[in-house]
Parts: structure tokens; sequence; C-alpha cells
């Protein structure tokens, strides 16, 4: 790609020499991602996919986010960004096990805590009521028909937002999918900061929970490590996990549709968002909705 190999060129005064070949990395369903070595460090550059502004993307809260995160110990170092790369130090890891992380989610949980807790000021909200409908009217804008699966989704947050408003707004992540947590032999770090954004933190527990395959067990684990209570999880805490596990999912099927008509990646988006329409609302059919949304409201 003569691109590529002009911006690897333009980095090199602040990176060091280029050595060696760009490798592309698989897994990256937004952006295209390359292991590269410049001045004498193996790094991961990522390339923005074409109009990813339209998803709620913002790169500058992604630089924050990202440079707070390394600054915690809980995300890898950021040695280069602007609004057409990033580049990040190379971690030497795997990704996560899903039965180890499910039967000790505390890293993680501590981790997210300590990031939602840090402070940080971000320049734009995340708040999956917002995108939806943000979502809605690019798609109208651009000659699409939603499916009748994004208006009952978008009905379903919609009520989920008015049990548990966006009351206290902290620094999220977003984005916990498999790929994006990496295990090293110490501690499991959190990557792919591109949808940081200041919204609920129980999006990020749910997130991570219905995007790792959480079982009751994994969720009270999960409550009980992030906020380092003894004793039983209060339902509230409980129904609240639960219905943003359900907006975790239509974010990710109404994503999907909206990625169908801007990406040019190779990759089935119409396929990945059924699928999460289709848990979203097996999910949603479950008797104690209404439960949850009365424990959940304050």
């Amino acid at each position: 790609m003569p691109e590529l190999s002009a911006l690897l060129t333009a980095l090199e005064p602040a990176l060091g020499p280029l050595e060696g070949d760009a490798l592309p990395l698989s897994g990256g369903i937004t952006n295209r991602n390359y292991r590269v070595r410049l001045g004498g460090r193996d790094c991961v550059l990522r390339l923005p996919g074409q109009d990813t502004g339209l998803l709620g993307i913002d790169r500058s809260s992604e630089r924050l986010a990202a440079k707070r995160a390394a600054s915690l110990g809980i995300g890898p170092e950021l040695l280069y960004a602007d609004e057409h790369c990033a580049v990040t130090a190379f971690v030497a890891g795997t990704e996560v096990d899903p039965d180890r992380l499910r039967a000790e989610p505390g890293v993680v949980a501590r981790s997210l805590r300590a990031f939602h807790d840090s402070g940080l000021e971000l320049p734009v909200r995340f708040w999956i009521p917002d995108l939806l409908r943000v979502y809605a009217g690019l798609a109208a804008s651009r000659g699409h028909r939603l499916p009748d699966a994004f208006t009952r989704a978008q009905a379903l947050v919609d009520q989920i937002a008015q049990a548990l408003p966006l009351s206290d707004p902290v620094p999220c992540h977003d984005d916990l999918l498999p790929g994006n947590l990496i295990q090293t032999p110490a501690t499991i770090l959190l990557v792919d900061w591109e949808y940081a954004g200041v919204g609920h933190r129980y999006f990020d527990l749910g997130n991570l929970a219905v995007n790792n395959d959480f079982d009751e067990d994994a969720e009270r684990l999960l409550l009980e490590g992030y906020f380092g209570e003894p004793g039983p999880v209060p339902p509230a805490r409980v129904a609240a996990l639960r219905l943003f596990r359900l907006v975790s999912d239509a974010r990710e099927a109404a994503w999907g549709v909206v990625q169908g008509f801007i990406s040019e990646l190779d990759f089935d988006f119409a396929a990945y968002a059924d699928e999460h329409f289709e848990r979203l609302e097996r999910a949603a059919a479950d008797p104690r909705l209404e439960e949850y949304l009365n424990a959940a409201t304050p």
C-alpha cells in the first residue's frame, strides 16, 4: 500500500527508523492494524477505517483515554497519535482465555473501576440512547431502511435509560470485546480505546459481561471485584448489570447496521447485526425484565 509506506516514512522522525515490513494483524472490524518495528521497538499501527467518526468515535477522546489507561497500568503505552493513525507499544500477550476471565474477572473489574474513578475529562459523551438516534438519522439521510429489530431495540434502550439515567457520568472504555483484552504474564490489559467517552459505568460492566458470555456466577464475581464490598451483591446492582447487557447488544447490533453501509472492510456486517439483534431479543424476553427495571430504578 503506497499510503502505508508514506505514513511509515512520515512517522520515522518521531518514532525512529522503520525496520522490516509492516505485518497485517487480523481481528479488527473497524480499522486496519499492523505490527511494525520503529526505532528498535515493536509497535502496533492502527489506520482508521472509512468514516469511523460516524460510529461515535472521537480521536481526541481516544488519545486522552489511552494515555490515562497507560498511566494507570491498565493499557499499553501510546507512542503517537493524530487524526490519521495511532501507534501503541506492542504487547507480548494473548487474547484473554474466556474461561479464566469468567472464573476470575476481578483484575478487569478493578481496572475498570480505576479508570471510571480516575477523574479523566473526555470531550465526548457516550450514551446509547443518543447514539441510536444518531445512527437512525444517518441511515435515513443515506436512504437506508432500518430493520424492525432496530426500532424495537431503540424503544427498549429508552425504557432502560428511564430506569437508569446518566446521572453519574464517568470515563468509559465502551468496547470490551474479547479481542480488546490482552493477557500478559503479569496482568490483563485493555486495548483499543477508540470508543472512549463519558458514559454510564454499568455500560462497561454489561458490555464486558455480555461480550464474554458471563453466567450468573461470573456476574457476581465481576460486581464483587468492581465494588470491592463483602457480602451478597445487592439486587439493584445485579439488575443494572443485566439491563446494560441488553443496552450493549442494542449498540452492537445497531453498529453492525451502520457499518454495513459505511465500511469498506470485507466483513459480513449484516450477519453481525442480526446475531446481536437475536441475542438481544432472546434476553429481552426474560420474564424477569420488569423486575430488573423496577429493582434498578433509583
